[in-house]
């Protein structure tokens, strides 16, 4: 290489930017959705990445499962479309043409006293209702419910930002039914939490200030549902998205393209320490001799004991759980505050053979009062998507989850045949269908350390903190779900905005 390739310029005196690319090598620890758009973003310029991910395979809250021979997913079955940023991705990958939308039926809620079960009233915020009169609104909170409700029009309005509390902002304007029987529901379903504890403005833009221009929380709920529809029009789809045959194929093209791009991909690769050594960064991880690795896969016993093998790289990535986050971060960043209570998650996956549900008798998926059943919610997996139906045939999939905020998975303490069988008992109960245990084809479970709702009281600051803290450091960048806010929608474009500010650290500073 020439003195002037070495020093980072062309011959002409320019920045040698593909020369300075080809020189960083950045570390991705973390083979979830962050973790594989952020590699990603540094391969595509050239840099030498290395993605160590500690499980067997990628893909982090995205995973796959086959029962009986249906492949489906036993993770995140989806992504908003806000933003376009997942969207662009897919496009960026070719997989456009396997984007599919929901069955537009909706869900269904169960556990509300007196009601067996109902759908899920349509034209609200977060379960606000826009018009607390409505049948279905009135179905679920009764005449005293709806008349209680309707005091939230008689009452002067709140000066913008003065409740952040959603459930108190609801309770005090609405009443404790509209809160406890139509919010509740949907923000154990959507954030794992209780109304009380989600922050307004970040689960529900706007609302506050529209409260105030309309005079009231069901006519500001009416006029952020116009603005939504205003902009449907001009960018008409649907809310929510996914692929064709599993959310897994994003995850299969990414490790692809990083391939493609030069990227090295290891997995079974537990990073247990991270090492400043000058300017540089070290990473450290177990690894088992090819010998033994050899004699594990003729299924012979493996008695040899792991070497640990060290990289070292100019920057790093950490793209992990919370936990293992700070574990590593521990020693490199000044102040990371307190860690966040994230909700221990199991999704209970059922292939029924079970004609009764044929007809989809509670919508795409059931959502519960909490208190009311073991279960936090449920979706009819066939019914909600065109695909999978096509893929089971006759046979039906459900997947029932457990566990909330402050709340452990009622399943977490149990072996994996009795979990399947109180997701039975359970999908029995919200679907409102007998299912007896000769009606259980397969079942898959799968736990989940849900990250911390972006939309608690106090995340976004303790976020915010967080990464400033780790941006002081050189040569580091922290991504993923406890800092981004949990689903692809807010983990693509941050993964993306801090591996690009990583990159411009490495080659233009």
């Amino acid at each position: 290489m020439s003195d002037a390739g070495m020093n980072g310029t062309g011959a002409n005196g320019t920045p040698d930017l593909a020369g300075r690319a080809a020189a960083r090598h950045v570390i991705v620890i973390g083979g979830g959705i962050g973790g594989l758009v952020a590699a990603r973003e540094c391969a595509k310029v050239g840099m030498h990445v290395t993605l160590v991910e500690a499980a067997s395979t990628l893909g982090g809250a995205i995973r796959r499962a086959e029962l009986d021979g249906v492949v489906v997913d036993a993770g995140a079955e989806s992504y908003a479309t806000r933003g376009g940023h997942v969207r662009e991705v897919l496009d960026e990958l070719a997989l456009a043409d396997r984007i599919v939308t929901p069955n537009p039926a909706g869900a269904w809620l169960v556990g509300v006293p007196g009601v067996e079960a109902a759908p899920l009233p349509k034209g609200g915020i977060l379960g606000i209702p826009s018009n607390p009169f409505a049948d279905d609104v009135r179905r679920i909170i009764g005449w005293s419910g709806a008349w209680r409700a309707y005091v939230d029009r008689l009452r002067p309005p709140l000066t913008i930002g003065q409740e952040h509390s959603l459930g108190k902002l609801v309770a005090r304007r609405m009443g404790d039914k509209v809160r406890d029987r139509l919010v509740a529901p949907v923000t154990a379903g959507v954030y794992s939490a209780h109304p009380d504890d989600i922050d307004t403005e970040v689960a529900a833009p706007g609302l506050n200030e529209a409260l105030t221009r309309a005079g009231s929380l069901s006519g500001g709920v009416v006029q952020l549902l116009a603005e939504r529809t205003d902009r449907a029009k001009k960018a008409p789809g649907s809310a929510v998205e996914a692929l064709a045959g599993g959310m897994s194929a994003l995850v299969d093209a990414l490790e692809a393209d990083l391939l493609k791009l030069g990227a090295v991909v290891r997995t079974g690769a537990d990073v247990q320490a991270l090492v400043r050594e000058g300017e540089r960064w070290a990473v450290a991880f177990p690894v088992l001799p090819d010998a033994a690795k050899d004699e594990g896969a003729q299924g012979e016993g493996v008695d040899a004991d792991p070497v640990i093998e060290t990289l070292t790289a100019d920057a790093v990535i950490i793209a992990t759980t919370e936990p293992v986050a700070r574990t590593l971060l521990a020693g490199h960043v000044a102040d990371l505050g307190v860690a966040g209570t994230a909700p221990e998650i199991e999704i209970v996956s059922l292939l029924l053979d079970a004609p009764a549900l044929d007809a989809a008798p509670r919508g795409t998926g059931v959502l519960t009062v909490p208190g009311s059943h073991t279960a936090k919610a449920l979706t009819h997996a066939t019914a909600k998507w065109a695909w999978l139906r096509e893929t089971a045939g006759a046979r039906h999939i459900v997947r029932v989850s457990f566990g909330a905020q402050g709340e452990p998975a009622a399943t977490a303490q149990l072996d994996d045949a009795s979990a399947a069988q109180l997701a039975l008992a359970e999908a029995s109960k919200l679907l409102g269908v007998p299912l007896a245990a000769s009606t259980l084809v397969s079942a898959h479970r799968a736990r989940f350390t849900q990250a911390q709702p972006a939309s608690l009281i106090g995340a976004a600051d303790r976020r915010r903190a967080i990464r400033s803290a780790v941006q002081k450091v050189e040569g580091l960048a922290v991504v993923g779900a406890w800092l981004a806010g949990t689903g692809l929608a807010q983990v693509v474009p941050d993964a993306k905005k801090e591996s690009d500010r990583l990159r411009r650290s490495l080659l233009w500073e």
